[in-house]
C-alpha cells in the first residue's frame, strides 16, 4: 500500500535522573535510533483502523465518539491519544494505519513512543499544529489518565525533544529544557545542532529476557511511597499537607529531609534519599557532560543504579546480575537499569572499540547464571538520534 505519511517515534534511554520525574525532579536522556514506525493515510470520516506488525489483531474505533473503556489491548494507546486530544480539539478525521516496533524489549518506553506517534498522527489528520512540548504533555496525560501509569514527563520528553548530538536536560517542575552538546556550554533548544555523538560512545541495550508491564509492576507503588515520604516530612515539621496529587518531594527542601529522615519508616526514608541524591547526581552529571568528562558522567550513572537498587529498591535478580557483570568490563563508561527497573533491560554507555568483547563476556557470564534465558536474552547497540518526526 502507498502511505501518505510515515512517523518515526524513537525509544529512549535515561543515563541520569532515574525515578524522579514523577516527583518533579531533574532528568537527562537520549532518543535512540530504534523505535516505532507508524504509516498511515487520512480518512474522510472519523473512523480509525489500525493493524500492527508486532502484535496480533486489529483496532477500530471512532474519533467522533466518547472515549471507550480500556480493553487492556495494544489498541488502548491509540484510544489514549484520542482521549487526551479530544479534551483540547475537535477530531473529525480518522486514519488507516499500520504500526511496528523495531526492538522487542522492555525498558525503553515503547508505550510512550507509541502514544507520541498516535498523537502526532491524529493531529496531522485533523490539521492541528502542535509544538513539540505540547506533544509531550498530551502523550503524558494520555498515559496517566487513560492507561493508568502515574508517570512524569521524562519518557515523552526524550522521545519528542531529543537530538542526536546532545544530552536532553529537563526540569520536571518548571518544564524548562535544553540540549547540551558534549564538552561545550549548553545551547538553546531552538539552535540547530551539529555533529553527532556516535564516535564518542554507543549505547548497549542488554535485555534480560524477562518482559514486564509498568502498570502491573510496582511502578505506581513507588510513586505513592515517594509522596508518602513527602507527607511524613511535612507532618513531622507541622506544615500544612497538600492533597496527594499535589504533593511532590521537589517541593520539600533537603534540609527538611535531613531533620526528619530518622523519624519515618525506613522504606519512605529510602525513597526520599534516592530522590535527593539523584538530584545531586544529575547536577553533577550535567557539569561533567558540559566539561567533556565522560568517565565522571558514567560513574554517576553507575551510582544512580546503586541507589535504584538500595534506596528505590527496584531491579529483578536478572537485571542486578547484568549490572554487576557489566560494571567492571573494560570500555563501559557507565550504565543503569532502563525503564522502571523491575524487569526490562540494562543500558550502558560504551567505548565502541570494546563493544564486541563486552557483548561476548556479558552474554557468556549471564547465560551461565541464567541458562533459561538462552533464547530470549538479547544485546542491541544503538546511538542517540533526533526525536519523533515525520519521515
Amino acid at each position: 500500500m502507498n502511505w501518505q505519511y510515515h512517523i518515526f517515534s524513537p525509544y529512549r534511554v535515561c543515563p541520569l535522573g532515574a525515578h524522579v520525574d514523577h516527583q518533579h525532579g531533574i532528568v537527562t536522556g537520549f532518543a535512540i535510533n530504534k523505535g516505532v514506525d507508524l504509516w498511515f493515510n487520512v480518512r474522510d470520516d472519523s473512523k480509525v483502523h489500525l493493524t500492527s506488525l508486532s502484535f496480533e489483531g486489529e483496532v477500530e474505533f471512532d474519533l467522533g465518539r466518547r472515549s471507550e473503556v480500556r480493553e487492556k489491548h495494544w489498541g488502548d494507546y491509540a484510544r489514549g491519544a484520542k482521549y487526551a486530544l479530544k479534551k483540547r480539539f475537535d477530531l473529525q478525521r480518522g486514519i488507516d494505519g499500520v504500526i511496528q516496533g523495531s526492538l522487542p524489549v522492555g525498558g525503553l518506553s515503547s508505550s510512550a513512543a507509541v502514544l507520541i506517534a498516535y498523537v502526532m498522527a491524529f493531529a496531522k489528520a485533523n490539521g492541528i499544529t502542535l509544538r513539540p512540548f505540547e506533544v509531550v504533555q498530551i502523550a503524558s496525560e494520555a498515559e496517566r489518565e487513560y492507561i493508568g501509569l502515574n508517570n512524569g514527563l521524562l519518557d515523552q520528553a526524550c522521545i519528542a525533544l531529543g537530538k542526536k548530538n546532545g544530552l536532553l536536560f529537563l526540569d520536571c517542575d518548571s518544564n524548562e529544557w535544553r540540549i547540551i552538546p558534549f564538552g561545550r556550554k549548553p545551547q538553546a533548544a531552538s539552535v540547530s545542532q551539529g555533529e553527532g555523538l556516535e564516535d564518542l560512545f554507543e549505547i548497549g541495550i542488554f535485555f534480560s529476557g524477562l518482559t514486564r508491564s509498568l502498570v502491573n509492576s510496582d511502578y505506581n507503588l513507588r510513586v505513592y511511597e515517594c509522596k508518602t515520604a513527602a507527607w511524613n516530612m511535612l507532618a513531622y515539621q507541622n506544615q500544612p499537607l497538600k492533597t496527594f496529587d499535589k504533593t511532590f518531594l521537589r517541593d520539600i527542601p533537603k534540609e527538611t529531609y535531613d531533620k526528619t529522615r530518622d523519624m519515618m519508616p525506613l522504606r519512605f526514608a529510602r525513597r526520599a534519599e534516592h530522590f535527593y541524591s539523584e538530584y545531586r547526581r544529575v547536577r553533577q552529571g550535567v557539569t561533567a557532560w558540559e566539561s567533556g568528562n565522560l568517565q565522571l558522567f558514567g560513574k554517576l550513572s553507575f551510582d544512580s543504579c546503586e541507589s535504584s537498587i538500595h534506596n528505590y529498591e527496584c531491579g529483578s535478580r536478572e537485571l542486578i546480575s547484568i549490572y554487576n557483570i557489566m560494571r567492571p568490563l573494560q570500555g563501559v563508561y557507565g550504565g543503569r537499569f532502563s525503564g522502571a527497573g523491575f524487569k526490562g533491560a540494562v543500558i550502558a554507555l560504551v567505548d565502541p572499540k570494546y563493544k564486541e568483547e563486552i557483548e561476548k563476556e556479558l552474554t557468556e557470564k549471564y547465560l551461565a547464571e541464567y541458562p533459561e534465558y538462552t533464547e530470549t536474552f538479547k544485546v542491541f547497540w544503538v546511538k542517540p538520534d533526533d526525536g519523533a518526526r515525520f519521515v
